[in-house]
């Protein structure tokens, strides 16, 4: 099983700011200390070509970014320093998505040690969210592959509102996400299957409303691929997620979405989407536990 990384991904921060940087590195370093990944499997990443960027993103946006030329209140909504390495790392983060798909339809799983960042829009990004990744991963996939199939299935705590907005009246695309209603952002957009739950859901109703929820949606469209943001926040330690899951509420549900993409030889790119958790390596536990649900199942329904 093919993981895409790279160093660039992690970006210095101020001392203090909410959003867990090093997570990709030590979520990593746990996924090789532990043996679940071999260094081989890890493929290190570069830039995404700027011309995929357009596909999706406004140029104006994009110079305002590659020059570090935000105002404040662009700032302020992004929530991340605009430096110089702000645009590498965006951008290397969506190649790494970009590549993690197409290794999926190659191998039947595939993940990118980071990704997710669905609350990108076309002209602006916000919630930490610089370029949208799945939606320009999308683009180029169907470029190359017309006719393909995807569906986006986001498990993150928050609506994805900007891959809403990016794939909306897309035939070809179906958006589901399983979302706190009453959270961040506070303006929704529509995607194709928007479930909302409850504030601070637990566990047990949380899944039977995501398992039935999927299974309709998967009723109605019949996907080539799946880009699957997990999201490490809904753990019930989380600063910002709104939900009361525990690990091994999300270890469950890993394995039964994992284990049904699997058994249905649909093939799943799995992406790590947000976590913020108050013990800040425990974001870094729950994407490595993700990722080893993965291997493991991708390793014992080998050949079925």
């Amino acid at each position: 099983m093919r993981c895409f990384y790279s160093q660039d991904l992690e970006l210095e921060l101020p001392k203090g700011h909410p959003f867990p940087m090093e997570k990709f590195r030590v979520s990593k370093d746990m996924l090789l200390g532990g043996g679940i990944l071999k260094p081989e499997e890890i493929v290190d990443v570069s830039e995404v070509q700027p011309h995929l960027l357009k596909s999706v993103h406004d140029p104006a946006y994009l110079s305002k970014i590659y020059r570090g030329q935000l105002d404040p209140k662009e700032q302020l909504r992004l929530g991340l320093p605009v430096t110089p390495k702000l645009y590498q790392r965006s951008a290397t983060e969506v190649e790494a998505t970009r590549q993690t798909c197409y290794a999926a339809l190659e191998e039947g799983v595939a993940v990118c040690l980071a990704g997710g960042t669905h609350h990108a829009f076309e002209d602006h990004g916000e919630g930490y969210c610089v370029f949208n990744d799945v939606a320009i991963a999308i683009r180029d996939l169907q470029v190359h592959r017309p006719g393909i199939r995807v569906m986006v299935v986001d498990t993150d705590a928050h609506q994805g509102n900007g891959t809403a907005s990016l794939l909306a009246d897309d035939p070809r695309v179906f958006t589901y996400s399983i979302h706190v209603g009453q959270n961040y952002p506070t303006k929704k957009v529509q995607g194709s299957m928007d479930v909302e739950t409850v504030r601070y859901v637990e566990g047990e109703m949380y899944l039977k409303q995501l398992f039935s929820t999927l299974a309709a949606g998967l009723d109605t469209f019949s996907p080539d691929l799946v880009i699957w943001i997990a999201g490490a926040d809904n753990h019930s330690n989380d600063r910002f997620g709104q939900m009361h899951l525990s690990v091994k509420d999300l270890q469950r549900r890993d394995e039964v979405l994992l284990g049904a993409f699997m058994r249905n030889r649909v093939p799943v790119a799995v992406l790590y989407g947000g976590g913020y958790n108050r013990q800040t390596e425990f974001t870094a536990k729950i994407h490595r536990n993700t990722v080893a649900t993965a291997k493991r199942l991708s390793e014992s329904l080998k050949g079925i």
